[in-house]
């Protein structure tokens, strides 16, 4: 037996030995008569039990493997969300397999020599580096603002996918989830929030660009989103009909619609609160059906389904933000603003807030439709001054001057 296939068949014993029973209660006698080598052989090529360990961290084919197989997932899938979650499956589903293992790891660490703690951090640290460079890719590519730098967002979900399984590798009964699954979907929910809401909510500050959409081009990613599904309709209509952010609109549940053949309301719930918003039956100066006929309640009529999320996504699971941002990205693909740009999801939320303006809504009322302070919406009031200062200018020259009336001119 070549010194080499010794050395693989001990890691691989090891391996198999740490996984069934964790590290403390494995012996290397075991390790040794489960390689069919003799001890000493062990102490030889290793050491010790721990020289033995190190090994496995850092040549056993679960660790050295992970992160390709992470790089994979995110590469492979077609949206940012579905990236995430399967990302996070894959990742769950890596430490399910070894959970002795990763008991011992967890609650043995502190008997470690250093460079086993060292060879399990530098592990740790490599599947950090493939999301952080996803999630830097991802950023430039769709110009998000997040509120973390990308190697901070990988540290925080890593970290927090690592405490699921220390939770659930140590506890026999907890209320805090029902299963894997639902801990994914609020994880991934949560970690989107702080990709794309940033980018994607009506609030502005004082030095803030106000970019609002011209009728034409707001009833062309309407008529964009028409064509693709009635769901895909319906959310284009509630952008640019309510303001909401696509956070909210990802939060929407189908109870939380008011209709009416005299009002159609949304209940809107945040961390912060709930409020009431009015779905317009007016866009741009075009209207879209009637408070009881529009393409929301028009889209939920043909739902044959009994999920409660106002919106799903191809697998029937409740849409995510990044979802109806990429959706956005669809409508608007072959659309340029004045300013020689693709159309922004955020300029749907300021357009509808400055035709409510324009419409004669006060600032404070606006405030309350959209949750956000005064002082934030105050670029809004600007912008629709402006607005209806072009509206009468080009008024007053639509007017016949009177005979006479023009002044001199040298």
């Amino acid at each position: 037996m070549s010194p080499q296939s010794t050395r693989q068949r001990l890691i691989q014993a090891a391996l198999e030995l740490f996984v069934a029973q964790g590290v403390s209660t494995t012996t290397t006698r075991q390790i040794a008569a489960a390689a069919e080598v003799n001890e000493v052989t062990l102490f030889r090529q290793f050491g010790n039990k721990y020289g033995l360990l190190l090994a496995v961290i850092q040549e056993s084919t679960p660790f050295t493997h992970l992160s390709q197989a992470l790089r994979q997932r995110l590469t492979s899938a077609s949206h940012f969300d579905q990236a995430l979650m399967a990302y996070a499956n894959l990742y769950l589903r890596s430490l399910e397999q070894v959970p002795e293992l990763i008991r011992s790891l967890i609650g043995e660490a502190n008997q470690f020599p250093p460079e086993n703690r060292e060879a399990l951090g530098q592990r740790l640290t490599e599947a950090t580096q493939v999301l952080t460079q996803y999630l830097a890719q991802v950023i430039e590519q769709e110009e998000l603002s997040p509120t973390l730098p990308p190697q901070k967002l990988a540290s925080l979900l890593n970290g927090l996918l690592l405490g699921y399984a220390a939770i659930e590798f140590t506890s026999e009964f907890h209320q805090l989830w029902q299963d894997r699954d639902d801990f994914l979907q609020g994880l991934v929910q949560l970690f989107l929030s702080a990709v794309v809401a940033p980018a994607s909510s009506i609030s502005a500050s004082e030095s803030a660009e106000i970019r609002d959409l011209p009728a034409p081009i707001v009833q062309e990613v309407l008529q964009q989103a028409r064509k693709a599904s009635s769901q895909d309709y319906a959310l284009a209509y509630l952008l640019f009909a309510t303001g909401l952010s696509p956070d909210e609109l990802a939060s929407l549940q189908r109870s939380q619609q008011i209709s009416s053949s005299q009002q159609h309301l949304l209940q809107v719930v945040t961390p912060s609160g709930s409020r009431q918003v009015v779905v317009n039956q007016w866009i741009a100066s075009s209207r879209y059906g009637s408070y009881s006929n529009n393409p929301l309640t028009k889209w939920l009529k043909s739902r044959k389904d009994h999920h409660p999320a106002m919106f799903l996504d191809e697998h029937n699971q409740p849409m995510t933000a990044a979802a109806i941002a990429h959706r956005w990205q669809d409508w608007t693909a072959d659309l340029l603003t004045l300013d020689r740009q693709p159309p922004a999801l955020i300029q749907a939320a300021q357009t509808w807030a400055i035709e409510m303006l324009m419409r004669g809504m006060t600032l404070e009322n606006l405030s309350l439709l959209t949750g956000q302070d005064q002082a934030q919406l105050q670029p809004y009031a600007r912008r629709a001054r402006e607005k209806a200062a072009i509206e009468q200018a080009i008024l007053l020259d639509r007017r016949s001057p009177k005979p006479n009336s023009a002044p001199d001119v040298h």
